[in-house]
């Protein structure tokens, strides 16, 4: 039977068929990141922005979507910022292309705010920022007052460097960002000159973090280290010792000794928690071209880590690309989930699994230069170069704090 209508029925008919096309068109980008993201802020944070087009769901899939070129980027120079290490300062120490500081992310159907450092300042004004975690905590902390300084160029500074804590002061706000070096979370204690990895136990670190008003913590490299990178001698959990476990297994111990902790000694009334989902690496070039792509950078004959690449990769759309991490994510995921207060998951996992060409290679100042003449055994694709990824780790930041 043949389906008659009006022209103006359809005309509707027709565009709601163009407006179902591209709602399934979208529906393909989304992955598992897209699902956490939209339970993460239906159940707690609420994105004031308007999205580009209304959908049944009233927030932004922030960490779900694409990386698109801006030459309004990158938000600062590195030649401006006091506070980048050596290890983290690429432009400084030779690396010679700039594409890869003028990505911005587009989130799914929405956009992010600008990031605007005088804002953040007066609405943190009096208050303390903490990282906590390892180095790519360091290397957001590091970011942010690279972002904020840019905004505040006359701003009176003061910046202490220390072990675990460093602080850097913005004086005419008294806005405090500090970064407290504690790569397990948990405890790690000396007995009878061994180090021990306390599972079950995190007050000797926790005493320092208790007052600060926004606390972001992370983990997750440090857990599956081996030989001379290992930082502990034996593990320690319900009273016995172990010369080794299963890394994940252990990583889920010290998690839910940290969420524990948290729950019963931050107050969420006047502190915000948040958890930076775990940074992947990028050393293993098969992560990128097993979908069929090739590889057309100088990575593609002289090595099989991240030197060379200039480029972020295509999302490839359904599920976390290979090498992202998925037994610690779900662990991550897990654990925030069993929390009476769940922190806020800043899930950074795929869309930084998208910028391979995001690390500083071999253009760090912790390296020799016969380390720089053999990148494929020295290259660092671990960390991040500034200006670069953690900026935008630090844009979702900020959305999340003030949107």
């Amino acid at each position: 039977m043949a389906f008659l209508c009006s022209q103006s029925s359809c005309s509707f008919l027709g565009s709601c068929f163009v407006l179902l096309c591209w709602v399934l068109a979208q529906s393909h980008i989304a992955s598992s990141a897209v699902i956490m993201s939209m339970r993460n802020h239906n159940n707690n944070h609420h994105h004031r922005r308007q999205p580009m087009f209304q959908t049944n769901q009233s927030s932004c899939a922030l960490f779900a979507g694409t990386w698109v070129r801006d030459e309004s980027y990158p938000l600062y120079q590195y030649s401006d910022c006091p506070a980048i290490d050596a290890e983290f300062n690429c432009q400084m120490y030779g690396r010679p292309d700039t594409d890869y500081l003028k990505y911005r992310w587009r989130p799914l159907n929405c956009e992010l705010p600008r990031f605007n450092g005088v804002e953040f300042l007066l609405k943190m004004k009096g208050k303390t920022v903490m990282f906590v975690g390892d180095s790519l905590g360091r290397n957001q902390w590091e970011s942010l007052i690279c972002m904020v300084s840019a905004s505040a160029p006359g701003s009176q500074t003061q910046m202490t460097r220390g072990d675990p804590i460093s602080t850097f002061k913005f004086l005419d706000y008294g806005v405090s960002l500090s970064y407290y070096r504690a790569t397990y979370l948990v405890d790690i204690d000396i007995l009878q000159g061994k180090r021990i990895l306390k599972l079950d136990e995190i007050s000797g670190n926790g005493n320092a973090w208790r007052n600060a008003d926004v606390l972001s913590f992370n983990t997750g490299h440090w857990w599956s280290h081996r030989g001379s990178l290992q930082g502990w001698d034996y593990m320690e959990s319900g009273g016995k010792f172990y010369q080794d476990m299963d890394r994940v297994a252990a990583l889920e111990k010290g998690l839910r000794t940290w969420a524990k902790w948290v729950d019963a000694n931050i107050d969420r009334t006047r502190t915000k928690v948040f958890f930076l989902s775990i940074s992947p690496t990028h050393y293993n070039q098969n992560e990128w071209t097993d979908d069929g792509t090739m590889a057309t950078t100088m990575a593609a004959t002289s090595t099989k880590n991240c030197y060379g690449e200039t480029t972020p990769m295509i999302s490839g759309g359904a599920t976390y690309p290979i090498g992202a991490y998925p037994a610690e994510t779900r662990v991550v995921d897990s654990v925030i989930r069993d929390m009476q207060s769940p922190a806020y998951l800043l899930d950074i996992t795929m869309l930084s699994e998208l910028r391979k060409d995001g690390h500083p290679s071999i253009y760090s100042g912790d390296l020799s230069p016969s380390q720089r003449a053999n990148p494929s055994r020295s290259a660092d694709c671990s960390h991040w170069c500034l200006p670069g990824l953690p900026d935008t780790w630090n844009q979702l930041f900020y959305t999340a704090l003030f949107f």
